[in-house]
């Protein structure tokens, strides 16, 4: 009986790990985020985001240098064109099923640097970052930046992973390291 209850949660177990890592991670959008990540007191990691280029880079499609170069480039409007928006929101450069409730105007928002958001969401995995990447959490690193800070872009200044990370660092610092 005790071997039948074990084998049965071996099963069990091996049944539940092949639904977690059959599902694809979806994304929830900056505004989820927010709910966990507005307070001063752990970082105010959403605020310092609002404040951030990155927030605005769906914005900046549509400045007069944009446009300028689009214009001598053949470019209709760069604020609609595939190649701009791949690195101007995280909503263009992901498969249309997996954005959930993420929206284009977040420009490059939080999923697009630590990723899809759904299964890592709450607190309780949050707090586990080994179960949080197995869940979908990226740590940023110099490989996900360089997908759009590199030589084709048209605007491309020399990048300095360090140098930029330390810019847009967001640390919780109520966590103990």
């Amino acid at each position: 009986m005790i071997a039948k209850k074990g084998i049965l949660m071996i099963c069990l177990a091996m049944f539940l790990g092949n639904i977690i890592s059959a599902q694809t991670f979806k994304y929830i959008g900056a505004d989820k985020c927010k709910m966990c990540h507005n307070k001063p007191a752990t970082g105010d990691q959403y605020g310092k985001w609002l404040k951030d280029p990155h927030s605005q880079a769906l914005k900046t499609l549509s400045n007069q240098h944009s446009m300028d170069y689009a214009k001598k480039n053949g470019i209709a409007d760069p604020a609609k064109d595939a190649k701009c928006l791949k690195c101007h929101t995280t909503y263009d450069r992901v498969d249309a099923k997996l954005r959930g409730t993420l929206l284009q105007s977040e420009g490059v928002s939080c999923e697009t640097c630590h990723g899809p958001g759904s299964m890592y969401k709450t607190p309780a995995v949050m707090k586990n970052l080994v179960q949080a990447k197995k869940m979908g959490l990226i740590v940023p690193d110099k490989q996900v930046c360089i997908q759009c800070h590199n030589k084709d872009n048209p605007f491309f200044k020399e990048f300095n992973f360090d140098t930029y990370a330390a810019k847009i660092a967001h640390p919780n610092p109520a966590k103990k390291i």
